[in-house]
């Protein structure tokens, strides 16, 4: 989904018509907030919202996977490093 050009909005008016603003985006509608003319922030509805947590959730899925058939796919059995060791390598961090 694009957003329109018409729910563009200063920082200004998102202040004085927050209720209206929320309204909109509650229809279905993103809002996109500038400051100084550049976009700042972006008001999107829930659904918009949990989709994201869901793609930032599958994101860490698959990078969790890379690392995990990496391993497996160069274990030889010697020389065997620790899953903590072999995430810093690939530049993964598990506590995310």
């Amino acid at each position: 989904m694009k957003t329109d050009t018409r729910d563009l909005v200063s920082a200004t008016k998102a202040a004085r018509d927050f209720a209206s603003i929320t309204a909109r985006v509650a229809d279905g509608n993103r809002v996109v907030v500038l400051k100084n003319n550049e976009p700042s922030v972006a008001i999107v509805p829930m659904a918009d919202m949990e989709q994201l947590d869901r793609i930032a959730e599958r994101e860490e899925d698959m990078r969790l996977l890379a690392v995990a058939l990496t391993r497996i796919a160069t274990d030889d059995g010697a020389g065997r490093k620790s899953l903590e060791e072999f995430a810093v390598e690939l530049g993964i961090d598990l506590d995310d």
